[in-house]
């Protein structure tokens, strides 16, 4: 028997996701490489692990007696490295956070120099990804805080909204539509750049689209704020973005901000971790000094 630790994570994500294309997803893999995995473990152990169906895929009774094992092997491994790291004095010198794309580019940057300041010889690690990204991570407690944009709906995970992110439309400069009062009426024949499926800030828009009852108008997806602003510059069409991602593009004039009536919703910042889960003396202080925030930093 020949069981790779990969194959076991990949074949956890397809019990956890319900499916090949979804844990493929999770873990930024195709879903072929998913089912190839896969395969190999049920190669190695001469047992057939997993049904496909309409509704996804399903644990067979020998999936079930490996899932429950492999979950007991992540366990044990979790605690040898929280052991060693106690051992030699570095648990509780070590932060984890993840931030949803906007949040971790902009603000945990700013919050941790903060932090830091009065904090030395930290390890530290920042993650950046969309919304689904960083649940997976809390979820397998590969980082242990995150400061996401919206309210994470998860069983598993608890998030305390910390305060408010303004949204706001945006043009070229060059824009026909700049320093007019507008209505919903007058972004008829406008493109729209979307952030992709999974993003909070896609949510967001299609909310506010939904508002001007403008979702039949055209749209492009675009990956990251930075892309989406960068479209923007270049005259692709109208972002809605949070305030923050385009504040020097809005100081320097490279892009405009559209005044319109009824103006895009706010939106909760939340400070999200696992449910339950106890946190170090570091990862406490972050905690109390995020909680104090009001306003972007």
């Amino acid at each position: 028997m020949n069981l790779s630790i990969q194959g076991l994570r990949i074949f956890l994500a397809v019990v956890e996701t319900g499916s090949f294309s979804a844990a493929g997803r999770r873990l930024y893999m195709s879903q072929p490489s998913v089912s190839a995995h896969v395969r190999s473990l049920e190669t190695s152990l001469s047992a057939h692990l997993l049904d496909r169906g309409p509704a996804g895929a399903s644990l067979t009774p020998a999936g079930q007696v490996l899932a429950d094992h492999a979950r007991a092997i992540f366990a044990v491994m979790d605690q040898v490295d929280a052991d060693v790291a106690a051992a030699q004095g570095i648990q509780d010198r070590k932060l984890s956070v993840a931030g949803t794309s906007t949040l971790g580019s902009y603000l945990l940057p700013r919050a941790l120099s903060r932090f830091l300041a009065e904090n030395d010889g930290l390890r530290t690690e920042l993650r950046v990804g969309n919304t689904e990204a960083v649940a997976d991570w809390l979820i397998n407690r590969e980082v242990s805080l995150a400061i996401c944009a919206g309210e994470i709906d998860h069983e598993q995970l608890e998030g305390t909204v910390i305060f408010q992110d303004a949204l706001v439309l945006v043009a070229g400069r060059a824009s026909p539509l700049a320093g007019r009062d507008l209505t919903p009426a007058d972004l008829e024949g406008q493109r729209f750049l979307l952030r992709e499926i999974g993003s909070s800030t896609r949510f967001d828009q299609d909310q506010a689209l939904a508002d001007w009852k403008l979702t039949h108008a055209e749209q492009w997806t675009i990956w990251t704020s930075e892309a989406a602003r960068e479209s923007v510059r270049a005259g692709l069409g109208l972002a809605l973005v949070s305030e923050h991602v385009v504040a020097q593009d809005l100081r320097s004039g490279e892009l405009v901000r559209l005044k319109i009536h009824p103006a895009p919703r706010h939106r909760p910042v939340s400070l999200v971790r696992m449910a339950g889960q106890p946190l170090t003396r570091v990862e406490t202080s972050f905690v109390e000094m995020i909680q104090k925030m009001h306003s972007w930093p």
